[in-house]
């Protein structure tokens, strides 16, 4: 049984949340706020955090900052708003999802389940054996099981999602790779696949590339393909 931390000062979203969540065989725990969150958090072992961004005492951004300095815990948003600097913000501090209220929580569900079936997916792939891939000629290094790029010698930081998708597309190297098989293996959204989610990361784990962000190639009306420039 999987442990959700729910975290809403809306009590009625709670409840709603929670009622989905327990039907589907969930365990849950309700927070009212970041702080809320932070302390059950460090007390409590959860599988996926399903939080919202406005709240008192402490907002969502701020707490999943706070969680992100000790765990990689799968983390949804939930926003009132869907400006696409939001959306980025939450990308970049390593959220996985994010979910635009008012919501679907039959949707919300399926989503919780696409991310704890890639997690558990990731788990058991970084139980494999250890590999290294090198491209630029030695100068962008993959540790696909310690989970660690560098660039020429120095660490790039990326969100969880951003690694996914990044070895991903390595080990798919000069693949043309459509945005739907894109979020449906990375994401795990066959049913309902979002275009701007991955765009946005595109965008994101080519500004981390820096100067070697031209090896993910936009193919127009398909999708990315990566490959290595020689």
């Amino acid at each position: 049984m999987y442990n959700i931390l729910v975290v809403d000062d809306e009590v009625m979203i709670r409840t709603l949340i929670k009622k989905y969540a327990e039907f589907d065989g969930y365990s849950v725990t309700e927070a009212t706020d970041g702080m809320d969150a932070i302390v059950k958090f460090k007390n409590n072992k959860f599988d996926i955090i399903i939080m919202d961004i406005m709240m008192p005492e402490l907002d969502g951004f701020s707490a999943c900052r706070e969680i992100r300095k000790t765990s990689d815990v799968p983390i949804i948003m939930l926003s009132a708003r869907g400006e696409d600097y939001d959306k980025i913000n939450g990308f970049e501090i390593g959220i996985d999802d994010y979910v635009v209220k008012p919501f679907s929580p039959k949707e919300l569900m399926l989503r919780v389940a696409a991310i704890m079936k890639r997690s558990k997916s990731a788990s058991s792939e970084s139980e494999q054996k250890n590999e290294v891939v090198s491209l630029a000629d030695g100068a962008l290094i993959v540790d696909f099981t310690a989970r660690i790029v560098t660039i020429d010698g120095k660490r790039v930081d990326m969100s969880p999602k951003e690694y996914d998708l990044f070895f991903y597309m390595i080990k798919n190297k000069n693949i043309a790779l459509s945005r739907d098989k894109l979020l449906s293996d990375v994401w795990g959204y066959d049913f309902f696949g979002d275009d701007r989610t991955l765009d946005t990361h595109i965008k994101i784990l080519r500004k981390s590339l820096g100067k070697y962000s031209d090896m993910i190639v936009t193919i127009r009306g398909v999708g990315y393909r990566f490959e290595e420039k020689i």
